[in-house]
């Protein structure tokens, strides 16, 4: 009867360590996509390439831009449908699309105020 409880403990312990362990590689999908998708024209903080063109994604005007601008930005392209940003096309889902915008939140949440 003990082995059975002990046995049963373990197993519900490692049912639960193995459901906590994929919690903050959730939270982290948004920094790890950003680098893979977007660090090289936004750069590591979101400071843009000037040189390449790359938008600066902590200017005034992009703090400003709602969620949802955001989201149609690197979804489908924004109002502009610029190619490269049409994320939803290269098989970027919905929730990928989102953990991006909270980790452009975060970039910008970051910078000094001017």
């Amino acid at each position: 009867m003990k082995v059975r409880i002990l046995r049963t403990v373990s197993i519900m312990g490692a049912l639960w360590l193995v459901s906590s362990c994929s919690i903050p590689t959730r939270a982290q999908d948004g920094a790890a996509l950003y680098r893979s998708k977007c660090l090289a024209c936004h750069g590591g903080a979101g400071e843009g390439r000037p040189a390449i063109k790359g938008s600066n994604l902590l200017t005034d005007a992009a703090v400003k831009r709602s969620d949802a601008e955001l989201t149609e930005a690197i979804a489908r392209g924004g109002k502009d449908k610029i190619a490269t940003h049409a994320f939803e096309k290269q098989g970027v889902t919905a929730e990928q699309v989102q953990a991006l915008v909270k980790h452009v939140r975060e970039l910008q949440s970051k910078q000094k105020p001017q």
